[in-house]
């Protein structure tokens, strides 16, 4: 016998009296597995944090590369104190090895380095204000910006002012007859590496800045302008630290 399909009850065009009828019930699919497009704003996935923490967490791996290759410069810096170098005259291998006077505006430095770390926290505290943020997303101007442009500006003019005072503490030591070649002594050629190589991460950090300056205002959104900001200062905490520590290595450790 053939099977004959018969249609189920909510499939079946219900009839009223003196009407034409109901259309057929459609059933569709309501699934369970997410998809909705007003539950997505909800995914933490895909929101400001989310997008924030990863970028931060490139930022860090990218940052413990650096601060590997600084210990590993460090490292050689040590091993290369305790070489000899061999001496005709006498026929015996000997320490060749002479500390050498640090610059004094190598402190100076510094200051205004741990200086510009407060103006850097303040102005990444200050794009994260909750008030000002709040009437940046009601679009009542840009406030939280304008808190933080001011201190972004006076962090810029502090590493400016470091790595100006690098390039005099440089010719200080050339004033000396401590020049950078291969023939200078090892102390002062490791000096001019260690300095060189930290003041090319900072002029990195300072062309950070300057897009900051340059580029946040034409930023639509201010959780992108948040990033922007917070990561230049967390780059530029962790180098300023990196640097306290080469002084100690250089200072104390010849």
């Amino acid at each position: 016998m053939p099977l004959i399909f018969t249609p189920t009850p909510a499939e079946t065009e219900r009839k009223a009296p003196g009407t034409g009828g109901k259309p057929p019930v459609d059933r569709r699919p309501t699934g369970g597995g997410g998809g909705g497009g007003d539950d997505d704003w909800r995914n933490q996935h895909h929101g400001p944090r989310e997008l924030l923490n990863r970028t931060r967490a490139i930022l860090f791996c990218a940052l413990a590369g650096d601060i590997l290759f600084f210990i590993a410069l460090v490292a050689v810096f040590y091993a290369r104190q305790a070489g000899t170098q061999f001496d005709p005259r006498t026929l015996q291998d000997v320490k060749d090895w002479h500390p050498i006077l640090l610059p004094p505006i190598l402190y100076l430095n510094t200051a205004a380095l741990l200086l510009s770390i407060l103006t850097m926290e303040v102005a990444r505290r200050n794009i994260f204000r909750e008030i000002d943020v709040m009437e940046e997303w009601l679009g009542l101007g840009q406030p939280a910006l304008r808190r933080a442009v001011p201190w972004l500006a006076a962090t810029l003019a502090l590493g400016a002012l470091f790595l100006a005072g690098q390039v005099m503490a440089w010719q200080q030591l050339t004033v000396r007859g401590l020049s950078f070649n291969r023939w200078s002594p090892p102390a002062s050629y490791f000096f001019y590496v260690i300095t060189g190589v930290y003041a090319a991460h900072l002029a990195i950090g300072v062309l950070a800045l300057v897009a900051c300056l340059c580029l946040l205002g034409r930023l639509k959104h201010v959780e992108h302008r948040q990033i922007f900001v917070d990561v230049t200062a967390w780059f530029w905490h962790v180098m300023s630290l990196v640097w306290v520590v080469l002084l100690a290595v250089l200072a104390w450790g010849q």
